[in-house]
């Protein structure tokens, strides 16, 4: 059988560039996907952090020609072959890339990225011709090429070379859905019938993601229960009534980890290493993690860790709220994160009054990450809506037991913890409420003074698999049932 020729069209990947969830799942999903035997071309923009990084770049082209804003721009192709049937390549056109910042700085978004991004999507065909391959399926990725499958259908429809094309389109934030002003649609190069409410037009504007949804041949978000909660209004930021009318072609697939880079018995980052048969390393990790902090080294009481952007969508207003009783429960709370100015100020505030039992440290930082992961003893991700997350899962694999809201991805993944049966591998709430995340913590705290069942809980936990090969698997799965698709 000929095997499938797969783009990953993606506006960031580890470990060239990233601001977020996304440049993982494109990090891991195209080496997997490859794996099991298509020919994966990974496309995405060649930014300054990659031009600074020390990648090994080859320059395959010097004229890759675009056509954008009604003439013709060239830009430089470079490649990177990253393994077996995997290569990845950048397209570099310095006006609209060659930024410090991928999308826009603290003060904002950058004024041009529609046009960044209808270039770069336009850019997606061209590198087609110029590797003279066919693809199968261009697999798109959020509002930045959610373009993609608009030009397919409607202009290069009559392309012998795409005649065979499809398209998959995957969600991974429906909140974020290149919204720009409606002149945009003239400067695309797509049909101004288009622009219509059973088209791309969003209250007077041009909606990247709703061209997506309807234009796509299949869709899917990052968690079989995300994908339910679009279709209703509450989660659907507007776009439930449209999804509604492809759920036909809705599926949910579950984000993986990368147990290489998430796994105790061999994170470079940890004080000790350790696994399921040994966990002795994971008491130096919770000793090294209160030091770090600068907290009471009390190994007696357990550690909760938040690793997050603070805002709203994580929760952090019903946190706020719950804190003084949180705290209470005799326990020690750590914060790793940055995000609105407004949780930023509130938490740090917090934390000095609170110096005691509670550190916050409003960064971004790698390693200190993976040191929460393996020193806390629970893992807080109260999130208004989540539709994968990643963070319980690596808390799965480090012994550290999440204590979450039942909403997306977080529901798909932790199952309430019962100590009849012994089953079950964390806690949940589900009314979003400063009370209910309360009297989960609570049961979380009460359960940890049981050694016994905190013993099987952790247990349960670290024998969890959420690798990549699994979801590859379903990936490839609607790569062939895109494929049918007339």
């Amino acid at each position: 059988m000929k095997p499938l020729n797969v783009f990953f069209a993606t506006s960031e990947t580890t470990p060239y560039a990233k601001t977020g969830g996304l440049a993982d799942v494109s990090g891991a999903l195209p080496p997997a996907v490859a794996a099991l035997g298509a020919e994966v071309k990974l496309v995405m923009p060649l930014y300054r952090s990659v031009m600074d990084g020390d990648f090994g770049l080859k320059l395959l082209d010097e004229h890759l020609n675009v056509l954008h804003r009604g003439r013709v721009l060239s830009s430089r192709v470079y490649m990177l072959e990253r393994g077996p049937r995997l290569n990845v390549y950048f397209i570099r056109r310095d006006e609209f890339f060659d930024r410090k910042m991928l999308y826009g700085t603290p003060e904002g978004d950058y004024f041009d990225n529609a046009d960044r991004f209808i270039f770069f999507s336009r850019a997606v065909f061209q590198l087609g011709k110029l590797l003279a391959v066919k693809p199968d399926i261009i697999h798109c990725n959020d509002w930045q090429t959610g373009l993609i499958p608009v030009y397919l259908k409607n202009v290069f429809q009559d392309d012998p070379f795409f005649r065979k094309t499809r398209t998959l389109l995957t969600i991974h934030n429906l909140a974020y859905q290149g919204v720009f002003p409606g002149e945009y649609m003239e400067i695309s190069g797509l049909p101004a019938s288009l622009f219509s409410m059973q088209g791309l037009e969003y209250y007077g504007k041009m909606n990247f993601v709703k061209g997506g949804i309807l234009f796509s041949d299949l869709i899917n978000t990052v968690s079989e229960k995300y994908s339910l909660e679009i279709r209703t209004p509450e989660f659907g930021q507007d776009l439930d009534g449209v999804l509604r009318g492809r759920s036909a072609d809705i599926f949910g697939v579950l984000n993986g980890v990368d147990y290489e880079q998430w796994n105790p018995s061999t994170d470079p980052f940890l004080a000790a290493n350790y696994g399921p048969g040994d966990l002795a390393g994971k008491k130096k990790c919770k000793e090294d993690l209160l030091r770090v902090y600068g907290l009471d080294e009390n190994r007696e009481i357990p550690v909760i860790g938040v690793i997050s952007r603070l805002a709203g969508q994580k929760g952090f207003d019903i946190l706020a709220e719950a804190m003084e009783e949180i705290l209470r429960l005799n326990l020690y709370l750590v914060i790793l994160g940055t995000g609105d100015a407004k949780y930023e100020k509130q938490f740090a505030e917090i934390g000095r009054k609170h110096r005691d039992r509670v550190g916050v440290r409003i960064d971004f930082d790698n390693a200190l990450a993976h040191k929460i992961e393996a020193g806390s003893d629970m893992f807080l991700m109260p999130s208004r809506y989540e539709p994968c997350g990643l963070n319980q899962m690596y808390s799965l694999k480090y012994g550290t037991i999440p204590v979450v809201r039942a909403t997306g991805g977080l529901d798909d993944t932790i199952l309430e913890f019962d100590p009849e049966t012994g089953e079950g591998n964390g806690f949940k709430f589900e009314e979003y409420s400063s009370g209910e995340l309360v009297k989960a913590v609570k049961r979380a705290r009460w359960m940890y003074e049981d050694k016994d069942h905190w013993q099987k809980i952790v247990s349960n936990a670290m024998s969890e698999d959420f690798s990549w090969g699994r979801s590859a698997k379903k990936y490839m799965d609607l790569y062939r049932k895109a494929l049918t698709k007339s």
